[in-house]
């Protein structure tokens, strides 16, 4: 079964370590998720000068910055807007998904649309609160119990706080 691992880093910088480390650890693009308020200060994070921000949603919505260094390489980054929440940067699977939510107007916010990614609604509230204070939510996909454990480990070597995993959400291709 499908589970994800979840933590909650406290700096850009952190932030960018774990996702540096996990894709050395053989987590792919796919399986790396990264969620923060789209603030004035994190519109810095992962810049890199030598590369382009990718078309589309991302550069229409103001995040072009957002691309090289941790973040680069990850699906989908770009920015949304939750109902009853604000604007948030997200990369990886988690933009797909919480885009799909911001777009159906999901009633419970930020905490409902984390719910709807398969995260305990206790959990979800408490990530909720964290990332409205200006933490940052990072995700990675796993198939096996060894992918668990090897993610875990990473996110407890720089640090993270809060590291949970849960039985993930399918979704369905459209």
């Amino acid at each position: 079964m499908s589970q994800a691992v979840f933590c909650i880093a406290k700096t850009e910088g952190q932030a960018q370590r774990i996702v540096v480390d996990l894709k050395s650890a053989g987590f792919s693009n796919n399986d790396i998720s990264v969620l923060f308020p789209d603030k004035a200060g994190s519109r810095d994070f992962a810049h890199e000068q030598h590369t382009k921000a990718p078309e589309g949603a991302a550069a229409g919505a103001g995040t072009g910055g957002l691309v090289g260094g941790g973040l680069g390489w990850l699906v989908g980054i770009g920015a949304l807007a939750i109902p009853g929440v604000g604007p948030f940067i997200a990369a990886g699977p988690i933009m797909a998904a919480l885009a799909g939510a911001a777009v159906g107007a999901a009633a419970g916010g930020l905490t409902g649309a984390l719910v709807g990614l398969g995260i305990p609604e206790y959990e979800a509230k408490q990530y909720e609160g964290k990332i409205l204070k200006g933490n940052i939510l990072i995700s990675v996909h796993t198939e096996t119990s060894d992918e668990v454990d090897r993610a875990k480990e990473i996110l407890k070597r720089e640090g993270a706080e809060d590291i949970s995993y849960t039985g993930e959400a399918s979704v369905k291709a459209a």
